[in-house]
């Protein structure tokens, strides 16, 4: 088995983009298309439920995105663990755009140049021995991209800042939820494709630990960049985020400029390039918090700098005498329930649900709502409620969705999993697993077609994770 050095180095070398971008270039006029119906089908419907009035009345008018095709670089091709073939790669669209949006009691907002770029994985498989030979096609961003929009007339519109940050934060929203890491948005290449085999479990659990600070909210001589503190000796505290994952914060230490933590926080990790961002700040109870500083890694050069990093903290873009000191530990996912009774409150595993396609639902094409309903003790998720539309089979509709638990001490083995197929808010069958089933699977994987009722199945798969620490 590869050690955790020699997994972090694998790459099968850097690729010419070349022959991506004139591929790009040939079928831009298609993706403008394509993407413009992809925009209006995606956003409007999260306008409406994420923005506050009037700004939820926005619908597009217009969508040209213009002539300037996305540019792709550093492209990275090498096999994953799945043995699918993955593709790491850099997009940057820097274009001009005919955005037109409008709605109630707000002026038509325009844009008209959208900046994005990011760090995109690609995942090809799984790989077959028939005709395309590849199953499906998987893309994600590794972390959240940048996104930068310019507006038409922006002088003239009340609030702009606040209309764009309200955008901008939506438009993010929508494209973490899709395609941002472990996310993914697929499309199947093979109309038979089982997506139990082709989904790319996450890969483990990052133990951060925030050790201390040095020099924080020191003045540099002769330097004004960083804005003097309201307090002599700041009061610090470390948000982390690892990707998308949720923001963890320590404690706050008062009255140091060398402030020690020893605090620790699990995160999942999806993909070793996932970053790892640390935000220094100044608890202000009076005013709002002072930043401090900022600084990032990722999760693989981490653990190739051994384990323990000094980052050195930036504010607003200008070095500074600030430094910050995390470690952290990986632990790979594995087959193994041994660590589901380790002690402590970290992350000792995880449980993956699975949902695919349900087949044989009986109804009038025209009203069925069906989806899917995940519980787990107080836990509960539900894929996205499909309706008749062309190119959908609704009477057997394909969902494609996971769902994951974190596990700690205590909670394995733990309730059953329930699983229910609805019809809008009405239940139409239901089925209960117990874990203990999933782990006497071999694997540690259930993978079955469950009877719903009425004639109606679902495939649907279990995977239970323990942790184990990587070499």
């Amino acid at each position: 088995m590869s050690s955790i050095v020699e997994v972090l180095t694998a790459s099968g070398g850097p690729e010419s983009p070349g022959f991506l971008n004139d591929l790009v270039k040939q079928l831009w006029p298609n993706i403008r298309v394509a993407g413009a119906s992809m925009i209006k089908g995606i956003a409007e419907p999260m306008f409406a439920t994420m923005l506050p009035s009037p700004l939820n009345s926005l619908v597009f008018e217009k969508i040209d995105l213009g002539t300037v095709p996305i540019y792709i670089s550093r492209v990275d091709v090498h096999k994953a663990e799945n043995e699918a073939i993955k593709l790491d790669l850099d997009i940057n669209w820097d274009g001009d755009c005919d955005i037109e949006l409008n709605g109630s009691m707000i002026p038509k907002i325009g844009v008209e140049h959208v900046k994005l770029r990011g760090r995109l994985s690609v995942l090809l498989g799984p790989l077959t021995n028939v005709i395309p030979l590849i199953g499906a096609a998987q893309v994600a961003f590794i972390n959240p991209p940048y996104l930068k929009l310019s507006f038409t007339d922006a002088a003239h519109i009340a609030n702009l800042s606040v209309i764009d940050s309200c955008i901008r934060k939506v438009v993010i929203s929508i494209i973490s939820a899709m395609a941002v890491l472990p996310n993914r948005f697929l499309v199947n290449l093979d109309a038979n494709n089982d997506f139990l085999k082709t989904y790319q479990h996450q890969l483990g659990v990052l133990r951060l630990t925030v050790e201390s600070g040095s020099e924080l909210g020191e003045e540099k001589e002769g330097k004004s960049f960083l804005k003097k503190l309201t307090h002599d000796v700041p009061d610090c505290y470390v948000k982390v985020k690892v990707s998308a994952e949720a923001e963890w914060k320590t404690s706050t230490v008062k009255n140091s400029r060398h402030p020690e933590w020893n605090e620790t926080c699990d995160f999942l990790v999806s993909d070793y390039d996932q970053s790892i961002e640390v935000d220094v700040n100044d608890d202000d109870t009076a005013r709002s918090d002072d930043d401090i500083g900022n600084a990032a890694t990722t999760v693989k050069d981490l653990l190739l700098n051994g384990g323990r990093h000094e980052l050195k903290l930036a504010h607003k873009g200008e070095p500074t005498d600030g430094t910050l000191t995390i470690s952290g530990q990986f632990f790979k996912f594995a087959p193994d329930a041994s660590s589901f009774s380790s002690e402590g409150t970290g992350i000792v595993g995880l449980l993956t649900i699975l949902v695919s396609s349900a087949f044989g639902i009986k109804g009038n094409r025209d009203e069925l709502k069906p989806s899917v309903k995940i519980t787990w003790g107080e836990q509960t998720f539900r894929t996205a409620i499909k309706s008749d539309a062309p190119g959908t089979d609704i009477e057997n509709p394909s969902f494609n969705q996971a769902f994951r638990i974190p596990l700690k001490t205590g909670m394995v083995p733990g309730p059953p999993v329930r699983i229910a197929l609805l019809d809008g808010k009405v239940e139409r069958g239901f089925v209960e697993v117990a874990l203990e089933d999933v782990l006497s699977s071999e694997g540690l994987a259930l993978e079955k077609f469950f009877d719903m009722g009425d004639g109606a199945t679902l495939r649907a798969g279990i995977w239970a994770r323990g942790t184990v620490p990587a070499q």
